[in-house]
């Protein structure tokens, strides 16, 4: 489909560039009343991951939230989109990827950009508990890319149960966009995100001595340099290049099967120009692309609302309001 209008009125008014439309809603942003039922589900590699849901015994309908880089299901963006569909008819179900529920896991990986694996295994067991008639995919950030990546890969063979799916804020070229966290002007993500996941190598080298040099800590300059010596590794790419090609759902949305949405904003301080696929949207009956100039990353934050327009426009899409 060609490029979608958007609808986005903008953020309020003192949010006056990407950077606070960014970093204000995730730091100042608080979405009260949402008390969540947690499950551990066992993958079959013998890991976990630890799953919470919404869920009224009448609901037909489910969404599957997929959080960001060292994000969980206590992110506002998250639990904003949960109690938003839940108030609506839809079960919800927001899983945390291994080692972000509070908990290290067992394995010797982590999680990743490109890892679909895990979400088919959360998407086989949601839909052994309960007869749904309706399941949208919603992912955020990386979240976004891990739901176009795997809706793309399998193509015409989802589980027929699932309708729609939306990605918002996705960097869906890894290759291009890992890049921009080496800018100055992102230095307050890049060591905000690298001191997360360098403590999280630490706590995996004591799980298995030997198998990680912590020493290579020290010679990262670069975003790629962590990517080659600690994520790719870690994860079973032969090198940063090969998890940035593999992971990127760039490579995969040709094979979308159903209706997408895309929601990226063009300030968005962590996209690269390739996240913006006008093109290939062009030539996809099922990929919806909206690009609205304003709106940061998984900020789209609205004066007087208490939701976010990529909430709200999220629902409109789940709801066949908008393609």
């Amino acid at each position: 489909m060609p490029t979608v209008s958007t609808a986005y009125p903008g953020p309020p008014r003192y949010q006056y560039n990407g950077h606070l439309q960014t970093i204000v809603p995730s730091l100042t942003r608080k979405v009260p009343g949402i008390m969540y039922e947690r499950e551990r589900l066992f993958l079959t590699d013998g890991d976990f991951i630890d799953l919470d849901w919404l869920r009224q015994p009448q609901y037909q309908k489910l969404i599957i939230l997929t959080h960001g880089l060292e994000g969980d299901s206590h992110r506002q963006y998250i639990k904003g989109t949960a109690i938003l569909f839940h108030t609506n008819n839809f079960d919800v179900l927001a899983w945390n990827c291994r080692s972000c529920s509070g908990e290290m896991n067992r394995a010797f990986r982590l999680y990743n950009h490109g890892e679909i694996g895990d979400i088919g295994e959360v998407i086989h067991h949601a839909l052994s508990q309960k007869s749904y008639t309706e399941v949208v995919l919603i992912g955020y950030s990386m979240g976004g890319n891990i739901t176009l990546k795997y809706a793309g890969v399998h193509g015409a063979n989802l589980p027929q149960a699932i309708k729609r799916t939306i990605a918002i804020s996705a960097p869906v070229n890894l290759e291009t966009s890992a890049g921009l966290l080496d800018w100055p002007s992102n230095r307050f993500y890049r060591n905000r995100f690298m001191k997360k996941l360098a403590r999280k190598m630490v706590l995996k080298a004591q799980q298995f001595p030997g198998r990680i040099d912590l020493g290579q800590l020290t010679q990262v300059r670069r975003w790629k340099d962590f990517d080659d010596h600690f994520s790719a590794p870690v994860n079973g790419y032969l090198d940063a290049d090969d998890f940035y090609h593999q992971a990127s759902a760039i490579h995969f949305m040709p094979g979308l099967a159903v209706p997408t949405l895309l929601l990226n904003a063009q300030n968005d301080p962590l996209l690269s120009p390739e996240c913006y696929p006008h093109e290939l949207a062009s030539q996809l009956p099922n990929l919806f692309l909206e690009t609205p100039t304003q709106g940061g990353h998984v900020g789209f934050m609205v004066r007087g609302d208490t939701h976010t327009y990529a909430e709200r426009r999220a629902l409109a899409f789940a709801l066949g309001q908008l393609g």
